[in-house]
């Protein structure tokens, strides 16, 4: 089976739980193992997070769109802030370090099976990660 849904929310810190409750609901409705979608939850409110905070002077919104297909879960957030860098290496930040900023990113790398961080045509941020779901025995979606 395959379905997708997309929200446009609007760049305040109130839209992130927003999102992310949503995000549960669909998944625990679909029958995806809990501990999956707490990880796609956890970075989802990552990526959000950084729309929120980046997503540029411009727009007063950002978008979610999130897709199950077969066994994987894509979710993609995008800004109209001013993009990433061209050409710029993430932050990797040490373990102790106590510093803000670039944690975000690495977390939702650290929870996905593939992320993606590009720019949008014209500007924009485009956060993409996928997640190889795992089914509860009950799962109204799993796929066959």
């Amino acid at each position: 089976m395959s379905i997708w849904w997309s929200l446009q929310l609007r760049r305040e810190a109130s839209s992130v739980p927003l999102a992310r409750r949503l995000l549960l609901g669909a998944m625990d409705t679909a029958g995806v193992d809990a501990d999956i979608s707490h990880e796609l939850s956890v970075a989802l409110s990552e990526a959000c997070s950084n729309a929120v905070q980046h997503g540029g002077a411009r727009s007063e919104s950002y978008r979610v769109t999130a897709s199950i297909d077969g066994d994987v879960c894509r979710i993609e957030v995008t800004d109209c802030g001013p993009g990433f860098p061209l050409g710029a290496v993430l932050p990797r930040p040490e373990p102790r370090e106590l510093q803000p900023g670039g944690r975000g990113m690495r977390l939702i790398e650290a929870l996905s099976d593939r992320v993606r961080f590009d720019n949008q045509p014209g500007s924009g941020a485009v956060v993409t990660f996928d997640k190889t779901l795992k089914w509860r025995d009950n799962a109204r979606l799993k796929a066959s």
